[in-house]
């Protein structure tokens, strides 16, 4: 009997999460997500699955955050019948997510395609489309935490809360038949802080044979850790914000992370903590994911006054493009919180277009950025960007708080990793960046972890479990090189960096003469690459010519 583990997303990077599992002929996955990123990595997305869709038994689901949950229309429109296993409050958001993305694809390839005409390049499709998504969703099996359920036979699945959103889980899953005892696996999913607003403390068993872990902050402390203390902080940055006479922008994730800035914002603002200001929440997901919550708001844990994210008089939810457009026509003292939290999409790119040039202005950021995103360049200090095409000088005051991250960090991550001991064959590392890996297997093994027992995937590695047993691993082509996979930036970051620096340079010379001049050296430069590269080419012509005659 054999069962085999293959890392297809969330290896060695941080979005894309995927496993698949093969035992003894039954195969399913636990999650599908979307790879976010740079253009190199959302690449992914767009190619077939190294796997079958339509051989895949079922599925399960640790939680609706697109990154796990967001390539599961383009499973089903592949070929996938199976059922969807996931909470009951994941199956809910899902219930939006999945159909909100579908359609931000048909409009972006919209775009993309209009674009493309007009160059005369091939026209390309969506990933899947709002039907794709709709389809999907017949699939959802709403499961209650603690409780097995038997999607196959001989396979047996449980769900942990995982307290990172509403509905996130860590599944424990035994795998019998032929063996003296069930081969045991957690999947952690995403990991919770030990203190959050809306979620008890994450919970999940010990005693494992595999665990597979995600790592997204394991090189980072928070020091804003309790509510109390992001709260103030908070409190600081919207006042010092909205002193300075313009608005303050928030980009934020649909799900959970616009919530809890929502019940934190109205507190403040109820209590004269913050000068009172109209709080405009502009993506029509956040507000039907704000009414998920109100339907959940039995679930949330220990929340003071939850009543004032869903009824303050403060709050301004917009529908249409119209609404939303109208908001940028407001130069000061208003908070707008918009998706995605990356901003690498949605509607805070025409925000950011519109306020990111004026110094007086405030970009908060609230979460994790990928590399390569739009959020990840304007936080790491990028004096100009591009948005939609446009050049954007950067003048905003931009600030962020770590704190309300969703995600453990690397104190809460070695203690969560311990309380699963013992883990009798490997600990996986997933979910991180490369000095995140390292840094939390360097914690682990200080922590007493066997260095030989811990295990950090590449992309489409797969290996054979065995129980308390380490993992063999086998033979297998990554879809995308390590190097390439891990890089911060790709060649489409460098090539709009490229084109920023060149227009600057361009603009500051004293003389059409001296940039005419400057365009003729990059010309030459460009005429001698493309010399040098047909000429090797040549030349191993010629040698062949040469072996011919010789022959």
């Amino acid at each position: 009997m054999t069962t085999v583990l293959a890392c297809h997303g969330g290896a060695s990077t941080v979005t894309g999460s995927c496993f698949l599992i093969d035992h003894e002929g039954t195969r399913f996955l636990v999650d599908c997500g979307m790879f976010q990123g740079h253009k190199t990595i959302r690449e992914l997305n767009y190619r077939p699955f190294p796997f079958v869709p339509r051989d895949i038994a079922f599925v399960l689901l640790t939680h609706a955050h697109i990154d796990h949950s967001g390539l599961l229309p383009k499973l089903t429109r592949a070929g996938f019948t199976g059922a969807i296993h996931a909470t009951a409050a994941s199956c809910d958001l899902l219930a939006f997510m999945l159909p909100d993305s579908g359609h931000i694809q048909e409009s972006e390839v919209a775009h993309l395609n209009r674009r493309n005409r007009r160059r005369g390049r091939p026209l390309v499709e969506p990933i899947y489309t709002r039907a794709d998504a709709e389809a999907c969703l017949r699939r959802l099996v709403p499961c209650p935490y603690g409780r097995w359920i038997e999607p196959a036979p001989g396979i047996r699945a449980r769900f942990w809360n995982a307290g990172h959103i509403l509905g996130s889980a860590s599944i424990e899953i035994t795998l019998s038949g032929g063996r003296e005892r069930p081969l045991r696996l957690l999947f952690s999913g995403d990991i919770g802080p030990d203190e959050k607003a809306f979620h008890d403390r994450p919970a999940a068993p010990s005693g494992l044979d595999y665990v597979v872990m995600e790592s997204t902050y394991g090189d980072r402390e928070r020091k804003d850790r309790t509510i109390a203390q992001r709260r103030d902080r908070l409190r600081r940055e919207v006042a010092e914000a909205l002193a300075r006479g313009g608005n303050l922008l928030i980009p934020a994730f649909a799900v959970e992370r616009t919530q809890e800035l929502l019940h934190a914002l109205t507190w403040l603002m109820h209590r004269g903590r913050i000068p009172t200001a109209p709080i405009f929440i502009d993506s029509p997901l956040a507000a039907r994911i704000t009414e998920v919550f109100a339907r959940h708001r039995d679930e949330l844990h220990e929340v003071e006054d939850p009543e004032l994210m869903f009824e303050s008089p403060h709050l301004r939810f917009t529908e249409t493009v119209e609404q939303s457009r109208a908001i940028n026509r407001i130069t000061g003292g208003a908070i707008v919180m918009a998706a995605s939290g990356m901003c690498d999409a949605g509607r805070i790119r025409h925000h950011l277009r519109h306020n990111l040039w004026r110094p007086e202005c405030t970009v908060l950021f609230v979460g994790y950025q990928a590399p390569g995103t739009l959020g990840h360049l304007i936080l790491s200090g990028e004096k100009r960007v591009r948005i939609h095409g446009r050049e954007i000088a950067v003048r905003a005051r931009i600030r962020a708080i770590e704190g309300y991250s969703a995600h453990a960090d690397r104190s809460e991550l070695l203690v969560w990793a311990k309380g699963r001991r013992p883990v009798r064959g490997t600990l996986f590392l997933g979910h991180g960046e490369e000095e995140a890996l390292a840094a939390l297997r360097a914690g682990l093994i200080a922590e007493g972890f066997d260095a030989a027992r811990i295990a950090v995937p590449e992309l489409d590695q797969s290996f054979i479990l065995e129980p308390a047993a380490p993992p063999v691993p086998t033979a297998a082509t990554p879809r995308l090189a390590p190097d390439l996979l891990r890089r911060r930036e790709d060649w489409h970051n460098a090539y709009a960096r490229l084109l920023l620096d060149l227009g600057q340079r361009l603009q500051a010379l004293p003389s059409d003469r001296g940039r005419l001049a400057l365009l003729a050296r990059l010309r030459g430069v460009l005429e001698g690459e493309a010399e040098g590269a047909e000429r090797p080419a040549a030349a191993r012509g010629a040698r062949r010519t040469d072996d011919r005659d010789k022959a």
